[in-house]
């Protein structure tokens, strides 16, 4: 095998956790990968992956090389369509990250035309609500909303959303529907950890409020926020992104129009030191696209 065969095995395997599921993935027999990653350390003179009952770990030298292996894979790749032409589309496989409800509603769905569009691309999902480590979960793109905590992170502001007060009008029916800020005292939020938290920052015409809410019920997921306020347990503070269905068919309203929250930002996060690749950007400008249709 070459030596970027020999590459793309051993990225396949740390993707993968396991020299069977990397097989598997190449379409070749598992002894072959063993003794592909056997080969590949040898030349090395370095251990690139710890071997326990768990499972395989990359080791420090390890990641360090699944890093700058990946960017060899994708330049090839780029040097290849760059040959071929760009009628040909983007090809190889794209890792992408993004938290479970935004990515269910609003990415999934429209994977279809972008695959069509690049029939020789294989797009790998992520959903977690949980901001993963990119290198060691071999991510090419993360799409995070909200403040970036690491500011070391390469980013790129492609949207944002308007944050509400929402709520069921079974709910608003029972409890009564909130006006003001310190409508909010008398009543039960369903408190997102990852999101706000307990205190709610309102705008209007320039006069500033700040109100800290009653939260019996908190989620650290927005599938179990959603949950809970479409069984009527609570209003909540939420993007439109995270209710758009429900806000469409009226099943859930914003209350409060009068008052304004920050709005939710949405970034393309990159693996720190690497370059984006051709078929990342292409998705970023996709998800860019569709959200600004939505808009």
């Amino acid at each position: 095998m070459d030596r970027l065969g020999a590459m793309e095995t051993f990225v396949y395997v740390v993707e993968t956790g396991s020299f069977s599921a990397a097989a598997r993935r190449l379409n070749i027999g598992q002894p072959a990968v063993s003794k592909t990653i056997a080969q590949l350390e040898s030349r090395l003179a370095v251990r690139l992956l710890l071997r326990s009952t768990r499972g395989l770990t990359p080791t420090e030298a390890g990641l360090a090389f699944f890093e700058r292996a990946k960017r060899a894979i994708e330049e090839a790749d780029e040097a290849d369509n760059a040959a071929r032409g760009s009628a040909s589309g983007l090809s190889g496989n794209l890792r992408i990250c993004a938290a479970v409800t935004f990515g269910r509603l609003h990415i999934v769905p429209h994977l279809g035309p972008f695959l069509e569009q690049n029939p020789e691309l294989n797009i790998d999902l992520m959903l977690d609500d949980r901001n993963v480590n990119l290198v060691e979960e071999g991510v090419d793109i993360a799409l995070r909303m909200g403040e970036l905590s690491d500011s070391g992170l390469t980013a790129r502001k492609i949207a944002e959303c308007r944050r509400m007060v929402l709520g069921t009008p079974a709910y608003f029916e029972k409890h009564g529907e909130p006006t003001c800020p310190a409508d909010l005292c008398k009543h039960q939020a369903i408190v997102y950890t990852l999101g706000g938290g307990t205190s709610w920052q309102f705008d209007k015409a320039g006069e500033e409020q700040s109100v800290i809410i009653n939260g019996r019920i908190r989620v650290n997921a927005a599938e179990g926020l959603r949950a809970a306020v479409l069984a009527h347990q609570g209003l909540t503070m939420a993007s439109q992104w995270m209710f758009a269905p429900e806000l469409a068919v009226g099943s859930v309203r914003e209350a409060m129009k009068d008052w304004t929250l920050p709005n939710l930002d949405l970034w393309a996060v990159f693996p720190t030191g690497r370059m984006a690749s051709a078929k990342a950007r292409a998705f970023v400008e996709y998800v860019q696209g569709l959200l600004d249709r939505k808009a």
